[in-house]
């Protein structure tokens, strides 16, 4: 079964293509990687499936649905780990956390729980009740990654996720996607 369907994407910016009319289907439990050098449109296409940019021309289908208009549906069915942070630089590691996952509705009991097997998981916790600015980049990327994982998604967007993390943390990167692909979680990286 399709995934993700991408149809003929282009993203313009002020007359710069970015993206030019890109074609591509995903199935249910693959691990896609997306390849190129910098500048290619690998991060303009994630930002597009995912709802982050809008789409200038083509259309995207997730699990046979058209979000091309309204890809808002479907974020709750993904989870997105940006190349750059996205959290909130005074909250800590756990409330960063728990608030990625009340996004999506959660309990505050399961969200504590989830969050604090997540720390441990990245070996994160003596840092959970710390400031997230106080983080070292390895520790950032690793509270990122566990945030974009937090609400066990169906599709995973991992945009360069072993970027300015020790090599201990990369084969850690590798296994958890492992994991979360034996588990059936689609993968979706550059």
């Amino acid at each position: 079964m399709k995934i993700i369907e991408a149809e003929n994407l282009k993203k313009k910016f002020n007359g710069f293509t970015a993206v030019d009319k890109i074609s591509f289907h995903i199935n249910k439990g693959e691990i896609f990687g997306f390849l190129g050098p910098n500048g290619a449109g690998k991060t303009t296409t994630i930002n597009m499936l995912t709802g982050m940019a809008k789409i200038t021309e083509g259309k995207v289908k997730l699990m046979g649905k058209d979000y091309t208009r309204n890809p808002k549906k479907a974020q709750a069915m993904m989870g997105i780990v940006p190349d750059e942070s996205n959290l909130y630089e005074e909250l800590t590691g756990l409330e960063n956390l728990t608030f990625c996952w009340a996004l999506y509705g959660m309990e505050k009991e399961a969200r504590e729980k989830r969050a604090a097997h997540l720390l441990q998981q990245f070996g994160l916790e003596k840092a959970a009740n710390k400031p997230f600015k106080t983080y070292s980049k390895g520790m950032k990327r690793k509270l990122t990654i566990a945030a974009g994982i937090i609400h066990q998604p169906q599709i995973l967007f991992l945009d360069e996720p072993t970027t300015g993390i020790d090599v201990a943390f990369a084969r850690q990167i590798r296994k958890l996607i492992v994991e979360l692909h034996q588990k059936g979680t689609t993968i979706f990286l550059t």
